[in-house]
């Protein structure tokens, strides 16, 4: 059964990959989407970011930056959740 990920997990997908802290490999064990996917998504962040400067798009920029913000601030819920999941998981280990 194929994976449906939500516009959310795309963009934090993206932004990880555009950010360049980690490897596609490290992005798609954390995100589990394969790295072929990343680079595709990445793209096309990269392809329509210069869309959101146009003056054209002006009024939907205020609503594309909170977008944007609300994404940052999703995936640095993800990124405590995985940090709490990790030191949760090694705490567990034999003594």
């Amino acid at each position: 059964m194929k994976k449906s990920f939500s516009p959310a997990d795309k963009a934090a997908v993206a932004i990880a990959a555009i950010k360049g802290e980690l490897t596609s490999s490290e992005i798609s064990s954390r995100f589990a989407v394969h790295p072929t996917q990343i680079g595709h998504w990445k793209n096309h962040v990269l392809k329509k970011l210069p869309e959101i400067f146009s003056d054209r798009r002006r009024k939907e920029n205020f609503d594309d930056q909170r977008t944007i913000d609300d994404l940052y601030k999703a995936l640095g819920q993800k990124n405590m959740e995985l940090e709490w999941l990790k030191k949760k998981i090694g705490g567990l280990g034999p003594s």
